[in-house]
């Protein structure tokens, strides 16, 4: 991450910056930072007169990490969200069924396979 901060601008020394100014800061689009708004809670500029954006240096400092996260470090959306939430990964508990699911099933396959190979051989040739 410190290397990611560095190739960024620096940030200025100011209380409250617009939308357009982080986008700047972290070369990020300004429609992109809506929506890591929705999906990161963590991640909540405040919002003043005609519901404009304003972002502080700690939402600053969150958006690069996250920019970090995503396109350096190849982390999903939801991946990036446990990091940054200190939760541990979770194993998806639907896939696991399912693989064992298709593993049955790949074995029934294997073994009809194999019964249907073995008759084929005891027939006549002239079947």
């Amino acid at each position: 991450m410190q290397d990611t901060i560095k190739a960024l601008p620096e940030i200025p020394s100011k209380r409250y910056f617009t939308i357009g100014e982080v986008s700047g800061l972290c070369q990020v689009k300004p429609h992109v930072l809506r929506y890591w708004e929705q999906e990161f809670p963590t991640l909540s500029p405040s919002k003043r007169r005609g519901n404009r954006r304003y972002y502080q240096k700690k939402d600053i400092l969150l958006i690069r990490e996250i920019r970090s996260l995503l396109y350096e470090q190849g982390f999903t959306i939801s991946g990036a969200k446990q990091k940054i939430s200190g939760e541990k990964p979770q194993e998806n508990k639907s896939s696991s069924p399912k693989k064992n699911l298709i593993s049955s099933l790949i074995n029934e396959l294997e073994q009809l396979h194999q019964e249907l190979a073995s008759k084929t051989m005891s027939l006549p040739d002239k079947f």
